[in-house]
């Protein structure tokens, strides 16, 4: 079953799948410096943090996640008392998520230590890669 295109793909050569690498990378080090939260979990607070309460269905939107993945984001920050989710009193079809003070608290001081996972996660690139791998991935999405 030797076909030429087919042998011609290395799977270590493909952008989804080194990406996926590299995000998994990120996953590991942001675990390291940020205790009890997700990436996820700190993108729906950090937009929370930004904007005040959202819908859940924009808050989705606005950290880039479809609707299952922000509900069961959601789910796990209410279940950790950091947000609370409810009707919304201006469109009941929708769902609003708010923080809580220790959500609030939560996202403070989970900061710095975010920004250094982000650090650590660009380390292996000098100070121009790092700016040119952002802006390209920033290009790229």
């Amino acid at each position: 079953m030797s076909d030429d295109k087919a042998s011609d793909y290395r799977l270590s050569d493909q952008v989804g799948f080194n990406l996926r690498r590299a995000n998994q990378r990120h996953i590991a080090i942001f675990a390291a410096h940020v205790d009890g939260l997700t990436p996820t979990q700190f993108a729906a607070l950090a937009r929370l943090y930004e904007k005040g309460p959202l819908s859940q269905n924009l808050l989705g939107r606005l950290t880039a996640m479809d609707s299952a993945t922000i509900k069961g984001v959601v789910e796990r920050l209410r279940a950790k008392h950091l947000v609370t989710s409810g009707p919304d009193p201006d469109d009941l079809r929708l769902r609003r998520v708010e923080l809580t003070d220790d959500g609030r608290a939560a996202f403070e001081a989970a900061q710095a230590r975010a920004l250094v996972a982000g650090q650590e996660t660009l380390a292996p690139l000098d100070a121009d890669e790092a700016r040119a791998f952002e802006a390209l991935l920033e290009k790229l999405v």
